[in-house]
């Protein structure tokens, strides 16, 4: 019996066997689907694990609408990306500027594989970046932006800075002409939603009463779920950049998680000798800080290099908040500059150091000139995020006749004066 139940077996893995490996001969590879798959589920977990990340450190009268701000990205960009951002920023090229309209409405995109997995998924994996950097960019501005503001800004935002940047660098762009190196999105992602961020808070001011007013951070709880709910997310997406279930994405793995736990350690113990205690607020905003250090050089340093890339997100992005912020005076509510600005700049010169994977070498690592093409990326993606910025700001405040809600509806606080609503009914 167990003769024939065996032959059996060999019978059947002969006759399907061949039909699955002609499957994948054919593009699409079953494993690496299932694996971007997941990684796009990861990274979409990640803008609700922002909002509880932002929530918790903005006042409770303003918790609502700092959520809200995380959720309706991720109603809003889906859309977005669906309608036309992805063919500007995955279309066919148009001059290394922008893709063209091929892809409007997702026309001509399918089933049909895109490397080794279906066009659809690269789609969707792709546009769950663009959903959590246009959310990054509102912590900036907790408790005093008009709700219809920050939705119209974030539109035009996401339409006119992130997709031509987007493509610029990963769709066939001329930056990538330039050799820099931007893994899974330090300049695309972190550089020009934390500069804009800072635009943001200038522009719209600082909230009633800063500095001199104490707002503590309400409930560091949930930041601690959201800290923790992002670094899970971030797995996907940074092992996920490299489109495939192979080496280069458990290398991205390793790394993504050894500096951030630099990164948070790092913080803690800079914070614990200047002020004797390690806070927990600390410990999540310099694990980010480690996370958002090695997105870019994610799959291409190693495990001893994201010691020291996230050991300096922490150290710089401490500094950055406590020392430069204070100095320069500006009101970013939530250190988006500070942390995603500062660490994406750290992150993607770090990244020209410490590159070793393979044929693509830093400066330790023999190559020098990769310093050159990585300072280019960063320039160029500062000056086009705050120039942008800044004009999409002045068109959303001519539409909606100011970007700030009144001085009696700050104070009484964004759940209610917006939504209607409260976050906490005692």
């Amino acid at each position: 019996m167990k003769k024939k139940l065996r032959s059996m077996a060999v019978f059947l893995m002969a006759l399907f066997l061949p039909s699955i490996a002609m499957a994948s001969e054919g593009g699409i590879n079953t494993g690496d689907t299932a694996f971007i798959i997941l990684c796009a589920a990861l990274v979409m977990l990640m803008t609700p694990g922002l909002a509880f990340f932002y929530a918790g450190m903005a006042r409770k009268k303003n918790i609502l609408n700092t959520m809200m701000l995380s959720f309706v990205m991720l109603c809003l960009i889906s859309v977005q990306w669906v309608l036309w951002g992805y063919t500007l920023a995955f279309g066919p090229d148009v001059s290394g500027i922008v893709g063209n309209l091929d892809f409007f409405a997702l026309k001509g995109v399918g089933m049909e594989a895109n490397g080794t997995i279906p066009h659809y998924v690269f789609m969707v994996f792709q546009g769950m970046f663009a959903i959590i950097t246009v959310a990054l960019i509102t912590g900036s501005i907790v408790g005093r932006m008009k709700f219809s503001a920050i939705v119209i800004f974030a539109l035009m935002w996401s339409t006119i800075i992130y997709d031509p940047l987007c493509h610029w660098v990963w769709g066939g762009g001329w930056l990538a002409a330039f050799g820099g190196l931007d893994f899974a999105g330090g300049t695309v992602v972190h550089i020009s939603s934390g500069v804009s961020a800072l635009v943001l808070a200038i522009v719209v001011g600082k909230r009633k009463g800063y500095p001199r007013e104490a707002m503590a951070p309400h409930n560091l709880g949930y930041t601690l779920l959201g800290c923790a709910l992002l670094w899970f997310g971030w797995f996907g997406f940074n092992a996920g950049s490299e489109l495939a279930a192979d080496g280069v994405a458990a290398l991205a793995f390793v790394v993504t998680n050894t500096a951030a736990a630099a990164g948070g350690l790092a913080w803690i113990f800079i914070e614990w000798l200047r002020k004797g205690k390690p806070t927990a607020l600390g410990l999540a905003s310099g694990a980010v800080a480690g996370l958002v250090a090695i997105t870019p050089g994610a799959g291409f340093v190693g495990p001893v290099s994201a010691i020291i890339i996230g050991i300096g997100g922490g150290a710089f992005c401490y500094m950055a908040v406590s020392y430069l912020k204070p100095r320069l005076g500006y009101d970013d509510s939530l250190d988006v500059f500070g942390i995603h600005g500062i660490g994406g700049i750290w992150g993607a010169m770090a990244t020209g150091l410490f590159a070793s994977v393979g044929d693509t070498m830093g400066a330790f690592f023999g190559n020098p000139a990769q310093i050159v093409a990585q300072l280019i990326g960063v320039v160029v993606t500062i000056i086009f995020a705050v120039v942008g910025t800044y004009i999409i700001l002045m068109v959303v405040k001519a539409i909606t006749g100011g970007l700030r809600v009144s001085d009696e509806e700050e104070s009484i606080g964004l759940d209610l004066s917006e939504h209607g609503e409260s976050g906490y009914n005692f």
